[in-house]
């Protein structure tokens, strides 16, 4: 074999195993999905764009589930614009789910946060549909164990967070648990900013309080558990995003790992964003790298 075609081969390969082939968050072309569509038979889920055959087969059992997790798509596009309208990368490639470009498709520091959001995004808008009555399926979180102090009452609907967590999880994690979906290191690099997506979430959950008593006074407080809107999670994902951990796949005993590539000697922070590649320069215009350059911005 002539040595160019070696070089190729190898390059070709490497881009190969480098490319996450984002099954993981092309369900966020679900944003897309026309507003006539009923959804309400089990067959509508195959006209659903952007899923993985599990996914398919988790609406079909939880056709319920499925508008809410639909809205869910539309607030992570929708937030990581704002969250981003102020960076060299704006977050407008996301708008091309499910075919992105290569900023989301490797495993940069972009499609690490995206990937963040999109776990945070799906359970925080189940937990919230619980609350509201619009899952039949669910209602509001348990009421919090430890007494209130005194003055306070534990009382409204809270956030079913747990709920969230569950049924967000089982979606949004589908596609990275099949066979094909990329490289090992893509798999493990994904599942953990989900992970890191949902740990952030479950920081949000704050006790809200509404006042009761005569002319104002709010001599009584009726207290419940609730979490903090999407876009203050994303502002807490975007400073991970900033100070995001390069890692390398790298062998450790039997097994490989993701590990920092330039301070291998600790593992990777649970509470730590990581990517594998590094990002293009989002200064100039490139297209393929969803890169609109920042001449005129």
């Amino acid at each position: 074999m002539k040595p160019s075609l070696r070089f190729f081969l190898a390059g070709f390969l490497l881009l190969i195993l480098q490319t996450g082939l984002c099954y993981g968050i092309k369900w966020i072309a679900l944003s897309r999905t026309p507003l006539a569509l009923a959804l309400n038979q089990t067959q509508h889920c195959k006209q659903l764009e952007g899923l993985v055959v599990s996914q398919v087969q988790l609406c079909r059992s939880n056709l319920e589930l499925m508008q809410t997790i639909i809205q869910a798509a539309r607030e992570v596009i929708k937030t990581c614009r704002k969250t981003f309208s102020d960076m060299r990368w704006n977050c407008s490639s996301i708008e091309l789910a499910p075919n992105y470009l290569l900023d989301l498709e490797r495993g940069t520091r972009e499609s690490a946060f995206v990937y963040a959001l999109s776990a945070a995004a799906i359970s925080h808008t189940i937990a919230r549909a619980c609350t509201t009555g619009d899952l039949p399926g669910c209602s509001c979180g348990p009421i919090p164990g430890e007494t209130p102090g005194p003055g306070y009452r534990w009382g409204g609907c809270a956030d079913n967070l747990n709920y969230g967590l569950i049924m967000g999880s089982k979606f949004s994690d589908a596609p990275m648990k099949m066979k094909k979906s990329g490289s090992q290191a893509n798999k493990l690099m994904h599942l953990h900013n989900s992970e890191v997506g949902r740990q952030v979430l479950k920081a949000s959950l704050e006790m809200k309080c509404k006042c009761h008593g005569v002319s104002g006074s709010c001599s009584i407080k009726t207290c419940w558990k609730g979490l903090q809107e999407l876009q203050d999670i994303a502002l807490d994902l975007k400073t991970k995003y900033l100070s995001a951990t390069k890692v390398v796949h790298r062998p450790m005993a039997t097994r490989k790992y993701l590990v920092p590539k330039d301070i291998d000697i600790r593992p990777v922070k649970e509470t730590e964003l990581i990517y594998l590649q590094s990002s293009p320069d989002f200064c100039m215009k490139n297209e393929k790298v969803g890169s609109h350059g920042t001449q005129d911005r």
